[in-house]
């Protein structure tokens, strides 16, 4: 009688171990794959500038988003407009998750014409997300006697802008409106962003294109005043006067319209070609969950920067669209868009 008792009381131990092992919920992997470790964020810009102010700024809180809270460390890697990241993101970068990179919203236009030491194709990278959205306006400094649309393509001489080369949107936008709004704009070339903004205010140039969110401290400071726009729109230039309404035909507007669509994708975050698609989910989480979190929100608008979360699906929608636009098209916007 007591055999068969310690026997059945075997038989129900040996049960309940068989459901503790399989029917027990499996422990997550995530924390503990970026425990300890290290996250690179890749700036394909200078310090100091637009990209790397938003990227020091996610390094900050992005850790407290991710399972297993890794190290976050920013590394720039400026180069060619931001290709040499890029291509360094797509060529060079383990796709293990612990490398991503912010790199130039332009990096569009260098694959779409085929720049020299494009080495990389957008589409192909696990892309994470945008931090922000931009629009590129045109300004103006405070003291310069020209300072309405009229008056700038009236004027009898130059009018001198502040770039960082051809591959810019601060030259980009300008040269369009050269060719097909009727302005005489030139252009004096420095370094770097920050460099145009020190020029600006030494009075070097007259003037600068580029980010609103970039040019903002200056006009919040009262040292430039926005002029115009391109056709994308944020709160504060809302009213301002749009390019493509001043284009004089309707292959100028399609031309400005295609150079403004990557500024939706504004500030972009990706990882290399063939991340894992779950460690792309955990990190597109945690960039959502960060650019939303309360903490950002405040240190960003200490730091006088715009934040706005933009979904990895929706950025491949419109990167997918720029891509698509006729040859004929993209023959003509060739004429006057140089990488």
């Amino acid at each position: 009688m007591e055999t068969l008792k310690s026997h059945r009381s075997f038989l129900i131990f040996i049960l309940f171990l068989l459901f503790v092992v399989f029917l027990s919920p499996a422990p997550s992997s995530a924390a503990p794959y970026y425990q300890g470790q290290v996250l690179r964020i890749v700036v394909g810009h200078e310090s100091g500038g637009g990209y790397d102010r938003l990227a020091r700024l996610l390094a900050k809180h992005l850790p407290r988003h991710i399972p297993g809270k890794p190290t976050v460390l920013v590394e720039n890697m400026p180069g060619a407009g931001s290709i040499v990241a890029a291509n360094y993101l797509y060529n060079v970068a383990k796709p293990d998750g612990l490398t991503i990179a912010t790199v130039d919203r332009g990096l569009p236009i260098a694959q779409l014409l085929k720049a020299e030491g494009v080495k990389y194709e957008l589409l192909k990278y696990a892309w994470i997300g945008s931090a922000a959205v931009e629009s590129t306006i045109l300004t103006i400094r405070s003291d310069f006697a020209l300072k309405t649309i009229d008056a700038l393509r009236k004027a009898k001489e130059p009018v001198h802008l502040g770039s960082v080369g051809p591959s810019s949107n601060d030259y980009q936008f300008p040269s369009l409106l050269n060719a097909f709004a009727g302005f005489n704009f030139k252009f004096v070339t420095y370094v770097s962003g920050p460099t145009t903004y020190l020029a600006i205010e030494r009075k070097e140039v007259d003037g600068k294109a580029g980010s609103y969110n970039g040019l903002k401290p200056l006009i919040d400071r009262g040292v430039v005043i926005p002029i115009l726009r391109c056709g994308i729109s944020l709160p504060g230039i809302e009213n301002l006067p749009v390019d493509e309404d001043l284009a004089g035909d309707k292959m100028g507007k399609t031309i400005m319209a295609m150079r403004s669509a990557p500024d939706r994708v504004g500030r972009p975050f990706m990882a290399p070609p063939g991340t894992p698609a779950e460690t792309i989910t955990i990190l597109r989480d945690a960039f959502a969950k960060a650019i939303k979190d309360p903490e950002l929100l405040a240190d960003a608008n200490k730091g006088r920067l715009d934040v706005e979360y933009v979904p990895a699906d929706e950025c491949i929608k419109i990167l997918d669209h720029f891509f698509s636009q006729p040859e004929q098209t993209i023959k003509e916007f060739a004429k006057y868009i140089k990488f």
